[in-house]
């Protein structure tokens, strides 16, 4: 009778192990998941941008600063590895989404290429990707918190340490984008 206790006692370990460990791989690979889609997300806007700064161009030859600036910055995104870490990539990242903004802003100073229909069709696709961006980094951190919360909580924080998982990082907005724009009329 001793002998099918201790059975049982070693077999329902096993089975917490073995569920803490699968749980840890599916928040992990959940992570990698919500990673995965930001990647999409910002292909999909690495493609739209050529279309975009084309368009523009025959309108607003005057701003060449501005279409070149943008230009580089996505063949900066582009260029990148693929095991890039995920925080360096947001930051080119960032700073590409405030170069689409000036182009944007261009628009109100160009009337006719505000009025182009190419191009109130590529910033209608880059402001719904652009929300596609938003709306995955907020899925990614969301992934990492509930993989870093298995990482921190007891007992699969045994299991993680065992098998040596690591933190995973959150995606965080820049500094400057954290301060609310001043209006004043």
């Amino acid at each position: 009778m001793g002998l099918i206790i201790v059975i049982a006692l070693v077999v329902i370990v096993v089975a917490v192990y073995i569920s803490m460990y699968n749980g840890l791989q599916r928040a992990k690979v959940n992570t990698d998941e919500s990673w995965s889609q930001i990647d999409v997300q910002l292909k999909r806007r690495n493609d739209l941008i050529p279309n975009l700064v084309e368009t523009t161009k025959g309108y607003a030859k005057h701003e060449r600063e501005t279409l070149s600036k943008v230009v580089e910055l996505r063949n900066q995104m582009v260029a990148l590895p693929a095991d890039v870490d995920p925080q360096k990539k947001m930051e080119l990242s960032n700073q590409l989404t405030d170069s689409l903004k000036s182009i944007f802003a261009l628009a109100e100073n160009y009337p006719d290429l505000k009025a182009s229909q190419n191009f109130t069709q590529l910033q209608e696709e880059l402001t719904n990707t652009e929300n596609k961006i938003a709306y995955s980094r907020q899925l990614f951190n969301s992934s990492a918190a509930v993989y870093n919360q298995k990482l921190l909580t007891f007992p699969s924080n045994v299991v993680a340490k065992m098998h040596h998982f690591t933190k995973v990082n959150y995606l965080e907005i820049p500094t400057e984008e954290k301060e609310a724009p001043k209006v004043s009329f």
